[in-house]
C-alpha cells in the first residue's frame, strides 16, 4: 500500500517535470513566421497616342513678288533680218592674209597670216538708231587674245562701236573712230564669254539714245553711256593677235526696233555690271 503510494507521487513528480520543461521548450523555440508575398510588379506598358498634337506654326507675313528687271525694255517690232543668203549687201574681201564671205547662210571672217592683223564687214543697208540686234557667234579658231565681236552704228569712214570679245573669257566696248580704237569700257571678265574655241556664243546689243546695254547668251552684262554716234549699220570683225589663226563665222542676225524714253542720264561713261562680270584690275 505504501509502495503504491510512493509510485504515485514519482509518477506525479515525473509529470510535473514534464510540464516544466514542456513549458520552457514553448517559451523558447517560437514556431516560423511566414514571410508575406508580394504581387508580382507588371512592367509599365508605353500609352499609344493615336492622333498626337502637332505644334502650330509661326506665321510670317507674305512678302510681295519682286519683278524681274528687263534690261530690254521696248522691243517691239523686226525692223530686219539676214540669213546670210545675199553677199551683196556685205563688205567681202578675200586675200593671202585674210577673208571676209558670205557663204551657206554665214559671213565668215578669216585670218591665215600672223598677226597683229584685223578684218571686219559691215552691213550696207539699213541704218538704225534706237535698235535691238542680236546674233549668233562661231568660233572655229581663236586663242587667247585674239578677238571678235559685233559692230553697230557703224559708217563706211570706219566710225563704229564695237562690242569685242576675247578668247580670254573677257569682254569689252569700243569706240573706234577713224580706224583709232578708244575703250569705253575696258576688259571684264564674263562666265558667258567662253574661253578657246571652238564655241558658240549669241550676242546682243540694245541700243537707245546715248546708252548701250550689251548681252551674251540673252544675259545682261554691262552698260555704257556716249553720245558720239547716233545711228548706223551693223557688222563684225576679228582680230589676230599672234601667230595663230583665227576664224569666226556670223549668223541668225535679227534687228528689232526699240520705244523707250531713258531715265534721266548719268554721268559719261556709266557702267552696271552684274554677278558673275568682273573688271580686270
Amino acid at each position: 500500500m505504501k509502495l503504491t503510494i510512493l509510485s504515485k507521487r514519482i509518477l506525479t513528480l515525473k509529470l510535473a517535470a514534464c510540464g516544466l520543461i514542456l513549458a520552457a521548450c514553448s517559451g523558447q523555440i517560437q514556431p516560423p513566421t511566414a514571410t508575406p508575398t508580394l504581387p508580382a510588379t507588371e512592367t509599365p506598358t508605353a500609352t499609344i497616342v493615336w492622333f498626337p498634337s502637332t505644334d502650330t506654326p509661326t506665321t510670317f507675313p507674305t512678302l510681295p513678288p519682286v519683278p524681274t528687271e528687263d534690261y530690254r525694255p521696248g522691243v517691239s517690232d523686226l525692223i530686219f533680218s539676214d540669213s546670210f543668203d545675199q553677199a551683196a549687201f556685205w563688205n567681202t574681201a578675200n586675200s593671202a592674209q585674210a577673208s571676209a564671205t558670205v557663204t551657206r547662210n554665214r559671213l565668215v571672217l578669216s585670218i591665215t597670216e600672223p598677226g597683229p592683223l584685223s578684218i571686219a564687214s559691215l552691213r550696207s543697208q539699213p541704218a538704225v538708231g534706237d535698235f535691238y540686234a542680236e546674233a549668233m557667234a562661231d568660233v572655229s579658231l581663236c586663242s587667247g587674245k585674239d578677238q571678235y565681236g559685233m559692230l553697230f552704228r557703224g559708217s563706211g569712214s570706219g566710225d563704229y562701236y564695237r562690242f569685242v570679245i576675247n578668247c580670254n573669257g573677257q569682254e569689252r566696248l569700243e569706240r573706234v573712230r577713224g580706224g583709232v580704237a578708244y575703250p569705253l569700257l575696258d576688259w571684264l571678265s564674263s562666265n558667258d564669254a567662253s574661253m578657246g574655241a571652238p564655241v558658240q556664243i549669241k550676242m546682243g546689243v540694245w541700243d537707245v539714245g546715248r546708252e548701250m546695254r550689251l548681252f551674251l547668251n540673252d544675259r545682261y552684262q554691262f552698260s555704257v553711256r556716249d553720245p558720239v554716234f547716233s545711228a548706223g549699220t551693223v557688222g563684225f570683225f576679228i582680230y589676230a593677235n599672234g601667230a595663230s589663226p583665227v576664224t569666226v563665222s556670223f549668223s541668225d542676225l535679227s534687228v528689232y526696233s526699240v520705244s523707250y524714253i531713258l531715265p534721266t542720264p548719268s554721268p559719261l561713261p556709266s557702267q552696271t555690271p552684274i554677278p558673275g562680270v568682273t573688271q580686270k584690275p
